[in-house]
This record gives structure tokens, sequence and C-alpha cells, in this order.
């Protein structure tokens, strides 16, 4: 990635993340995992695909 596009991009997340606060955008590889309460839904593989063990809560 060339350098003015590079710094540019770091830019534009920095003013995100200021604005929105961290998590608010990442890169791909750079996710932290947020601790969420979830309400199962009874079903196992249901669970497992939405990542957090059930149905979000809030």
């Amino acid at each position: 990635m060339p350098e003015e596009r590079r710094r540019a991009l770091e830019s534009a997340v920095s003013q995100i993340k200021k604005q929105y606060g961290d998590g608010a955008v990442m890169r791909l590889g750079e996710a932290t995992h947020l601790a969420v309460e979830a309400i199962p839904t009874g079903s196992l593989s249901l669970d497992l695909a939405l990542g957090v063990g059930g149905i979000p809560r809030g």
C-alpha cells in the first residue's frame, strides 16, 4: 500500500476511534473480544454460529 494512502487510512481510523470509541472500527485480525451477555437459544449449533453463545442481550 502506498505510504500516502496508508497515512490517510490511519488518520481516518484514529478519528473514528476518537469520536465513537475503541471497537467502532478495526482492521481484520486486530479484533479484541468483547464480553457480551447472551440468551441461549437452546440450539447449540445456532448459539455457536452467532458467536456469543446465543442472542446478544441489549
